[in-house]
């Protein structure tokens, strides 16, 4: 197959070599279409490819998007944002796909990963539509937190796309949905969601838990937004101090899914704070007990099926002096994360106490 590589940037001249010199090699064509930049983002672009394209930006990324798109020629169009890149596993799970006889599909879907830890294991990731076969005409939607309606043969692949941000977050998504609302544009579902979230990050709890409750009455949505919802909401009633709640939040995401590790990590976080042991011990337990959903194209952060459940877990029987299961669950959390600095500090603690106690058995105190 052939592969356009189309992309949006403004003033990205911080991240836009990293990610041009891990997929340079394996497209056919670059395109990056520049919406503004007033530092060396085009030069730098200038490097990689001629065909640099600049598009008045009017607030819209799904426009912007579709313009970049259009300028595509190849088989297949590829998208990426300038912090993104491909780690060297991945680009050689690209080039051997690239080359695969069977160009029928329509749409590939790579794992996308909001970041990594110390050992370049991804802490959340999502699937998305990243390999679109460009005769059939799909466009982007939406304004701010754009997508893509996609349909037809569908194929999803083990190639991941790692995002590594170095800007920090502003309030531009908030300023474009407050501009779509003061022209009396309705929210769509997708979009009670989003609006809510920005307001969350940018602190406006109140108005954030008025349109995190619209959404969750809705049904449209994916399950991972409905988790994210819950959560979110949980965090604003926590901060505006109605204590009442914050359990409800978190319980409304049942409403929509099943048990979720993400969520059962929350209502343990909950009773752990209240010094309920045992209840925090029962939603840890049924958090480490549950599969991750690999096929889910929503959301998923590993740590709450695995590392952390397993660490609160060693807490909480540590707070009921069960060290025998402190032990266990911290030894377990290693599993998933050998060389953990907290738990290599909880393993030497348990054993300076086993010690100390047989020491003190032995004084006969």
């Amino acid at each position: 197959m052939t592969i356009s590589l189309c992309m949006i940037v403004k003033d990205e001249e911080l991240t836009l070599g990293r990610c041009l010199d891990c997929i340079c090699d394996i497209v056919d064509e670059i395109i990056v279409v520049d919406t503004g930049s007033t530092d060396s983002t085009k030069a730098i672009a200038a490097k990689y490819t001629d065909k640099i394209y600049d598009f008045e930006w009017i607030d819209d990324f799904a426009a912007a998007r579709n313009f970049s798109f259009s300028k595509a020629t190849m088989e297949y169009i590829m998208w990426l944002d300038a912090d993104d890149v491909i780690l060297e596993s991945d680009r050689e799970k690209l080039k051997f796909f690239k080359q695969l006889p069977d160009n029928t599909f329509d749409v590939a879907m790579m794992r996308y990963n909001l970041g990594t830890d110390s050992s370049e294991l991804p802490t959340c990731s999502f699937m998305r539509e990243r390999l679109l076969k460009r005769e059939k005409g799909f466009k982007w939607n939406d304004p701010v937190h754009e997508y893509i309606p996609f349909s037809g043969k569908i194929v999803n692949t083990n190639i991941c796309i790692t995002h590594k941000k170095i800007k920090e977050r502003s309030d531009r998504n908030l300023r474009i949905f407050e501009k779509i609302i003061a022209q009396g544009k309705p929210l769509s579902d997708r979009n009670l969601f989003y609006y809510a979230r920005e307001l969350y990050f940018n602190k406006r709890f109140e108005e954030a838990i008025t349109y995190y409750n619209r959404f969750l009455e809705t049904t449209s949505g994916i399950a991972s937004n409905y988790i994210d919802a819950s959560i979110d909401l949980s965090n604003c009633y926590k901060a505006v101090g109605d204590e009442k709640n914050i359990l409800k939040a978190l319980l409304k995401s049942f409403e929509h899914d099943l048990p979720r590790a993400e969520i059962c990590c929350q209502i343990g976080f909950y009773y752990k704070l209240k010094e309920d042991y045992v209840k925090a011990i029962f939603w840890y337990g049924l958090a480490a007990n549950l599969k991750i959903p690999e096929n889910e194209w929503g959301a998923v952060i590993r740590d709450f099926y695995e590392y952390i459940p397993n660490m609160e877990l060693s807490c909480c029987y540590f707070h009921l002096g069960d060290i025998d299961n402190a032990i266990k669950y911290n030894d377990i959390a290693l599993e998933f994360k050998p060389g953990d600095e907290k738990a290599e500090y909880n393993k030497g603690y348990f054993e300076w106490m086993k010690l100390g106690g047989d020491k003190l058995k032995n004084l006969k105190l």
